[in-house]
């Protein structure tokens, strides 16, 4: 029984750290992961921002030594998207208003608002089973719309309450306090007790129409809260993503899956030629400058789309480093349970931007960019 029981344990290891996938011509091998929690499906949202980095802050508390907890993604959506609708109709809707959002709106609404468990807000009033924003996206736009386009083209103190009690029929009134864990929370005490200091995090970009090792306001759609990014360029945007990894950090990443190269087999690469219908070695991969990646940007081919939790780095047969990647798409798909492996040049050619803990930055940066 000791011998079964040995091979067990071997077997376990070795599948845990060399990954194959039918269809699939990479194998590959985990080098560095991070603690983290169960994957989780978005639904029929386009709440991304907040499941992905609701996920990394989870992983931080792990790390901070604070353990798991599973932390409320609709308690944040509840919370931003008051402050979104404001600036929408300050600019008299020549702005942009919608589910999607940005790492820093979730840091940015804990800083104010606090944060929750999962049991104590999970937002799931239209249905107890799946996220479906639906109705709500609709709803919400319609009405700041209908309110703005009235007929005495003035708009009343109202309209915030009515746009409150939008929300709270869709996703819950916000709680004042709340029971867990034998113990009495407020939003804010609870983030105390957690320990999750917004300012701790920083966002990194790295295009060339912004000057580098400075901050910059990133001009994508859904950077609605004109939040800055240290803005780096592209070899240190990796050695930081990489340096993270290394040393037990995780890496909150916002880029593009939804054009092309982001393969239902559950990896993504950026190859120099299309691929065929049966691939049986590794792709070539095209290698991606400065240069390149700032006309993917400049041509809109590459569009903030989608934000994902970054966990580990693994590499191929052929040594290529790929990205491992914590989804929030749930695990009833083509994936690895949930999980994707990016390449190092997909990641340098799609990555928009990504937040990390500041001490997750190289010494020599960090005193580079003053923090």
């Amino acid at each position: 029984m000791k011998s079964i029981s040995k091979i067990i344990v071997i077997l376990f290891f070795v599948s845990s750290l060399i990954i194959s996938q039918e269809n699939n011509p990479h194998e590959f091998k985990i080098l560095h992961n991070v603690e983290t929690t169960d994957v989780k499906s978005q639904g029929h949202t386009g709440t991304c921002w907040c499941f992905s980095t609701k996920s990394f802050l989870e992983s931080e508390l792990i790390r901070m030594g604070k353990g798991e907890h599973d932390l409320s993604e609709m308690y944040i959506v509840r919370n931003v998207y008051p402050a979104k609708a404001d600036r929408y109709m300050r600019l008299h809707g020549k702005f942009n208003f919608g589910p999607g959002g940005q790492a820093h709106d979730v840091t940015n609404a804990i800083r104010e608002f606090g944060i929750v468990p999962e049991e104590v807000f999970p937002g799931k009033l239209v249905d107890p089973e799946k996220y479906d924003h639906s109705e709500l996206d609709g709803a919400l736009q319609g009405f700041l719309d209908g309110v703005r386009k009235n007929y005495k083209k003035r708009i009343t103190h109202l309209w915030k309450d009515a746009f409150n009690a939008i929300l709270d029929v869709y996703l819950g009134e916000n709680p004042k306090e709340f029971e867990y864990n034998g113990k009495t929370y407020t939003p804010k005490s609870f983030q105390k007790y957690l320990g999750i200091n917004p300012d701790d995090y920083v966002e990194f970009t790295s295009y060339s129409n912004y000057p580098f090792y400075e901050k910059a306001i990133l001009e994508v759609p859904d950077n609605w809260s004109l939040d800055k990014y240290y803005n780096v360029p592209l070899d240190d945007f990796v050695r930081i993503a990489k340096h993270a990894l290394e040393n037990g950090f995780s890496i909150e990443w916002d880029g593009d899956t939804g054009r092309d190269h982001f393969y239902r087999e559950g990896y993504a690469v950026y190859p120099k030629e299309e691929r065929g219908d049966e691939v049986t070695e590794p792709e070539e991969e095209i290698n991606v400058t400065q240069k390149i990646r700032q006309k993917g940007f400049d041509s809109y081919d590459v569009n903030d789309d989608h934000l994902m939790h970054v966990t580990g780095l693994a590499e191929n047969q052929n040594g290529t480093h790929f990205f491992y990647t914590k989804n929030s798409w749930g695990t009833d798909n083509d994936s690895y349970d949930g999980y994707w492996y990016m390449s190092e040049e997909y990641f340098k050619m799609k990555t928009i931007a990504f937040m990390v803990h500041k001490d997750a930055v190289p010494k020599d940066l960090r005193e580079k960019l003053g923090f």
